[in-house]
C-alpha cells in the first residue's frame, strides 16, 4: 500500500490497483507453470519409457506371445548365451515389456504386414505369380 486510504475514492483506487496487480501475478504464475512443464518434458519422457520397460501391455496377446517367443530365442539363446542368469532374466523381461507397448502402438501396421506376407503364398507354399489365377 502506497498511501493511506482516507476517502471512498481512495478505497476504489486501491481496489483497482490490487486487482491489476493480482492479474499480473496470475499471468506470471501461468507463465512459470508453462516453463516448468516445458523443463519437465524430458523427465516425463524418461518416466514414460521406464514405465514401458517395467510394465507389460496385455491387449494383444497373440502378437505378444509371438514376440515373446522370438525375444527368448534371439536374446536369451543367441545374444546373451554367455551372460549370467540375472542378465538372462532381466534383459529379455525388459525387452518383452517394451515390445508389448510397441506392438500395441503399431498393431495395425504389424497385422497388415503379417497378412501381406501370408497373402503372397499360394497353397503350395510358393509365391503367387500373375499366372496363378485359374
Amino acid at each position: 500500500m502506497t498511501k493511506r486510504i482516507q476517502t471512498y475514492r481512495d478505497l476504489l483506487d486501491e481496489k483497482e490497483r490490487l486487482q491489476a496487480l493480482l492479474a499480473v501475478q496470475k499471468e506470471t504464475l501461468r507463465q512459470d507453470l508453462r516453463e516448468i512443464k516445458e523443463e519437465l518434458t524430458p523427465l516425463r519422457s524418461a518416466v514414460a519409457f521406464a514405465g514401458k520397460l517395467i510394465t507389460k501391455d496385455r491387449t494383444n496377446t497373440i502378437l505378444n506371445a509371438g514376440a515373446d517367443t522370438l525375444i527368448n530365442l534371439v536374446i536369451k539363446k543367441v545374444l546373451l548365451a554367455r551372460a549370467g542368469w540375472f542378465t538372462k532374466f532381466v534383459v529379455p523381461l525388459f525387452v518383452k515389456n517394451y515390445s508389448s507397448h510397441f506392438i500395441s502402438e503399431k498393431k495395425d501396421a504389424i497385422v497388415k504386414k503379417l497378412f501381406s506376407w501370408i497373402g503372397k503364398k499360394n497353397a503350395n507354399g510358393r509365391e503367387k505369380t500373375p499366372h496363378d489365377h485359374h
